[in-house]
């Protein structure tokens, strides 16, 4: 899919690009108040940029009545990239600083995995895999029949693609022509127990998606433009629910993370949030 950038989507870019890193610093911050709690890091960082671009200019939210019926719904079925989703609700205004201090701590609601805090932007509980692509189905079955008109985003991990209930849905969503619903791979290679092709080989999802029925399509899940033209021109005239495979990097944004799967789940010290710190000043400051 490609796209001629106005100077308006330029502008546009450049306030998802400040986004993202703003998100990548919230993140940062959580994980060192996160103290000696070890923080899923690395599953937390390759979601960012897509995040940025569906909070910072897609989704169809209304923060000042968070329950409004016709509201767009993200679901994050990687539950364990909760960083991630925390640090774009603070971003938007739903999440304030001094709550974000409080991640993993005793009587927060910010926890490891999301509680559903409709409130706090959080749609939906989850932590087991396999989970929000049904919870997606479910949702935009209700809203069809509704008659409301609005779209739903679900994101599972590429290692989360071994769950035999994501397949299930996966062959259920385009029997039921939902062309509401959105799909979201976060493709990054890794997973607990390794890489995904020592795990369990999943290549070719986007074909694989295609023959089970979807529009499906991949892009680079880390360039705001590529994914920006993405979900601001993909049709959803064909019928059919539509599922993106996002290429990403696990650990995405830090010489120590990225690629690095002992930072799937770590406690990250103050020696590395300083060189973390030092890396993004540096990025935003050449970007």
């Amino acid at each position: 899919m490609t796209s001629t950038y106005s100077k308006d989507d330029k502008l546009t870019i450049g306030e998802i690009q400040k986004f993202s890193c703003n998100m990548r610093k919230n993140a940062l911050d959580m994980s060192l108040v996160a103290k000696e709690h070890a923080v899923h890091f690395g599953g937390g960082m390759s979601v960012i940029d897509i995040l940025a671009v569906l909070y910072c200019k897609i989704l169809k939210l209304d923060i000042d009545n968070p329950h409004w019926e016709e509201r767009d719904r993200f679901i994050l079925s990687k539950g364990h990239g909760a960083i991630g989703l925390y640090s774009a609700l603070i971003e938007k205004g739903y999440i304030s600083n001094v709550e974000k201090n409080c991640f993993e701590q005793d009587s927060s609601y910010l926890m490891g995995h999301p509680i559903q805090n409709i409130k706090k932007g959080i749609e939906f509980t989850n932590g087991s895999l396999g989970m929000g692509l049904g919870l997606g189905i479910g949702t935009a079955i209700a809203c069809k029949k509704k008659g409301i008109n609005n779209k739903i985003f679900v994101l599972v991990g590429d290692g989360e693609m071994n769950e035999g209930s994501i397949w299930e849905s996966i062959m259920f969503a385009p029997n039921y022509k939902l062309d509401n619903l959105y799909l979201i791979i976060d493709n990054n290679h890794m997973q607990l127990g390794g890489t995904t092709n020592e795990v369990l080989c999943n290549n070719s999802l986007k074909d694989k998606l295609e023959i089970f029925g979807w529009d499906s399509y991949e892009i680079d899940g880390h360039n705001i433009k590529d994914l920006y033209t993405f979900f601001s021109n993909v049709s959803n005239d064909k019928g059919k629910p539509i599922a993106l495979v996002a290429n990403t990097i696990k650990g995405k944004g830090f010489s120590f993370s990225e690629n690095n799967n002992a930072w799937h789940h770590a406690v990250l010290t103050q020696s590395k949030y300083d060189m973390a710190i030092e890396e993004l000043n540096n990025y935003y400051e050449h970007n």
